[in-house]
């Protein structure tokens, strides 16, 4: 048991030092009569522009917490009572270990919690592990040369391993805590803890994910590296074996925790007679600004302060035909990045280091799309839909992954931009002045043209200014969904767990962590350790 206290304000020239005491008045008690204290939480509060301050919370343990609560009658005061939620494993025995595709989020949370208690689960990772992966990735920017099994999408640690770490989430979910304690004791900076945008950047990611990934083995796990899952052999809808590089391996329990990206693997599932469904998602360009532009716009004077950092956004509009606009994955301070998984097909992501130390700011900007505007019936129509416009967008940018890019004063006015202002396009291995509505549908193009104009009205310069856009961003989550029932396992295959962004049940690093926890919990509870 403790004490939560919230709304704890720090100003600007304020130290976090100054929290205890801060508590302690709140609290009507002595500094020294706390016993233990941490930061629970951190948040900017940047709505006054000249008066920028900290909102924080914070726990607290001393002597006769429930007393002091009833008497401080403060309704910033509660009392945290701890529920520990204990997995109580099954008695059923496995005749095989648990095999789990895919070493993203979703995968490698998964295999962290089975190995923890006891599972030894076996990782199927077609692309490579993370100090390899990396080499490819930078050959593909600097060349245009494109490995298909290991790339920004496919490799230890997932798609969002070359991103910006974020690890928020809308999701409300005890697991979160674990996860964000998990990333803390495998190398991310502990301020995650805390903080209210917690991120770690591209270059700690891959520490955290190198170091669970040592975890996995040294409790008996096993990663099988550059080994694609091919087929599934079922017999009377229960799963017998998997085929992987073209050998047999005995499989009782399969986590698939298969990227939004893999395309393959969603063909093969629906020649199986796997049961999917489209599922709506969001395509558009990256944005890119100058930082500065950014910072001064959100923090006024206290633009570059270095307790406050690059600022972020968040923008959203509704357009006149109904459609979401809205920003997605923003980098402060990163960079544009090549994100293709097939060849012929361009696809941008955005991605920063953990300082968010380089010159532009970056964010998707996407307009939501669904089942009407798929053509076809199949599940896999919005797959195809993807597809169509990388290959436009590949063969508007001239090949060899160069991408097309467009002042938005430009893309705004419908013509061909000819030169660059202050904001210097980050993408590799390079791009070219085109017209970016030759890459996208109608309804995207009307609804970025009128999603920019608003956009300008909460931040001065963000469509009249020098800002670029680089084509095209579609990857923003799953065009299907893998239909599973209640306790995790796909509705056609007994014995098949789908799981994380790739199967359409998360949206992000945290939320593909927590399904993968979720469902390594529910194989725990039917089988007993090995």
């Amino acid at each position: 048991m403790s004490i939560r206290v919230n709304n704890l304000i720090l100003n600007i020239n304020e130290d976090m030092s100054e929290l205890k005491s801060k508590a302690a008045r709140k609290l009507g008690i002595n500094v020294d009569d706390i016993e233990k204290f941490s930061i629970l939480r951190k948040s900017i509060d940047a709505r006054r522009k000249n008066n920028i301050k900290f909102n924080c919370s914070v726990e607290v343990s001393c002597q006769e917490e429930e007393k002091l609560v009833l008497r401080t009658g403060n309704r910033d005061v509660k009392l945290e009572k701890r529920i520990e939620d204990t997995i109580v494993p099954g008695n059923k025995k496995m005749s095989s270990r648990p095999i789990i595709v895919g070493m993203g989020p979703a995968g490698m949370f998964a295999g962290l919690f089975l190995a923890e208690e006891g599972y030894r689960p076996i990782v199927v990772e077609r692309g490579e592990k993370i100090e390899d992966r990396t080499k490819t990735v930078n050959k593909f920017w600097t060349t245009g040369e494109l490995n298909l099994e290991s790339n920004v999408q496919f490799g230890e640690g997932g798609a969002g391993t070359f991103s910006d770490g974020k690890l928020t989430t809308r999701i409300k979910d005890r697991r979160c805590d674990f996860i964000l304690d998990a990333f803390s004791r495998y190398g991310a900076p502990n301020e995650i803890l805390y903080d209210g945008k917690p991120h770690i950047g591209t270059d700690n990611l891959k520490l955290v994910v190198k170091n669970i990934r040592n975890r996995i083995l040294e409790l008996g796990g096993e990663i099988l590296f550059n080994s694609r899952l091919e087929d599934l052999v079922i017999e009377d809808k229960k799963l017998k074996e998997i085929i992987v590089n073209g050998a047999r391996m005995h499989c009782e329990n399969l986590i698939l925790a298969i990227g939004h990206s893999s395309r393959d693997t969603y063909e093969m599932l629906f020649k199986k007679g796997v049961h999917m469904e489209p599922k709506a998602f969001a395509i558009g360009v990256r944005v890119e600004h100058l930082q500065h532009m950014i910072d001064v716009n959100q923090y006024g004077k206290f633009a570059g302060n270095p307790k406050l950092g690059p600022a972020d956004y968040r923008l959203t509009y509704k357009s006149r035909n109904g459609r979401g606009i809205y920003s997605f994955c923003m980098c402060p301070g990163g960079e544009v990045v090549a994100a293709a998984s097939e060849r012929g097909e361009l696809v941008t992501n955005g991605m920063s280091y953990y300082k968010r130390n380089l010159e532009n700011a970056n964010s998707a900007v996407v307009v939501t799309v669904g089942e009407d505007d798929f053509e076809g019936n199949s599940p896999l129509k919005g797959m195809e839909f993807q597809r169509y416009y990388e290959k436009l967008a590949y063969k508007l940018g001239g090949g060899n992954y160069a991408a097309p890019v467009q002042l938005i004063r430009d893309f705004l006015k419908e013509r061909v931009s000819t030169g660059l202002g202050s904001v210097k396009p980050t993408y590799r291995p390079g791009y070219e002045f085109r017209d970016l509505r030759l890459c996208l549908p109608a309804e995207v193009v009307s609804g970025l043209q009128e999603g920019f104009v608003h956009f300008e009205r909460k931040i001065k310069g963000y469509a009249k200014g020098e800002g670029v856009i680089t084509g095209i961003e579609t990857r923003t989550s799953a065009p299907v969904r893998i239909i599973r029932s209640s306790d995790l396992e796909s509705i056609s295959v007994s014995g098949m767990y789908p799981c994380g962004e790739g199967a359409g049940y998360a949206g992000g690093i945290i939320s593909a962590a927590a399904d993968g926890i979720k469902t390594a919990e529910g194989i725990i509870r039917k089988y007993s350790p090995l």
